[in-house]
């Protein structure tokens, strides 16, 4: 009755269903990893955003890197802009979604120091080519709070790092090659301004992340599990209409055989 699943195409069937199960169950560990880590990077960015400012240096130095746990945390720290080394992060997107450029510039401590400060979005024209225009910060001695963020790579961001672009425009935001730049010493990773605010709201200020959501991970992890529950399900269903089918052709074929007739005395 069941001699069919030793034909070809039962065999590459069933080869095909018992491939799929590991991988749907691996898709959905994928999805719950995701899922913890987005609920994992949530809390750090809840509580990094509750906590009162500390001063930059106290997270971060020259040549580190940021800790995942800081993440968001607020810093602040005392020196001046230096908006003659100010340089554009190119194709960044404003809060609602346009896009143009990111302002970054060097902040210089009072122990000489460097704190890149991501200033905010500004509108691009069209050609690309020349620096834009961008507002001034405030001038003199002050004081900046922001949101640290890590260098940003390619790796993680999924953004090129472009080369020969028009002069004091980048593509990544990395302390390393702002070192470089500057020839002085970048606290690593940088921070996205708070305070002060800008003057006409321009650059516009990055919003802060929105960390209640958890997003669709879980729902996926388990739809991936209930797939995977559902192939050796949709094989024995298959197998079983199979053997219904052939003993319904089977009967078909013997009602329709002629009857023997009788030989004769």
């Amino acid at each position: 009755m069941y001699r069919f699943l030793l034909t070809r195409q039962w065999v590459i069937l069933t080869l095909v269903m018992l491939a799929l199960i590991p991988t749907m169950i691996e898709l959905g560990f994928w999805q719950l990893h995701r899922h913890e880590h987005r609920v994992a990077l949530n809390k750090v960015i809840g509580e990094s955003l509750a906590a009162k400012p500390v001063p930059a240096e106290t997270l971060t130095s020259p040549g580190g890197t940021v800790k995942n746990d800081d993440l968001y945390r607020r810093v602040s720290a005392k020196g001046r802009f230096d908006t003659a080394h100010e340089v554009v992060v190119r194709r960044r997107t404003s809060n609602d979604g346009d896009v143009g450029y990111h302002v970054l510039t060097p902040f210089v401590l009072n122990d000489g120091k460097v704190l890149l400060v991501n200033r905010g979005w500004i509108e691009a024209d069209l050609a690309q080519t020349a620096f834009p225009k961008v507002p001034a910060p405030a001038s003199g001695e002050i004081t900046v709070t922001g949101r640290l963020m890590p260098d940003q790579t390619t790796a993680e961001s999924g953004i090129k790092d472009v080369k020969g672009l028009p002069d004091r425009q980048i593509m990544l935001i990395n302390s390393e090659q702002q070192a470089k730049s500057l020839g002085k010493q970048v606290l690593a990773g940088y921070v996205e301004l708070v305070s002060p605010a800008p003057a006409h709201d321009t650059p516009q200020l990055i919003a802060a992340p929105e960390h209640s959501d958890i997003g669709p991970h879980m729902a996926y992890a388990i739809q991936w599990w209930l797939f995977s529950a559902g192939v050796p399900i949709g094989w024995v269903v298959l197998a079983r209409r199979e053997v219904r089918d052939q003993a319904r052709a089977a009967a078909t074929a013997e009602q329709n055989s002629p009857e023997t007739e009788p030989a004769p005395a």
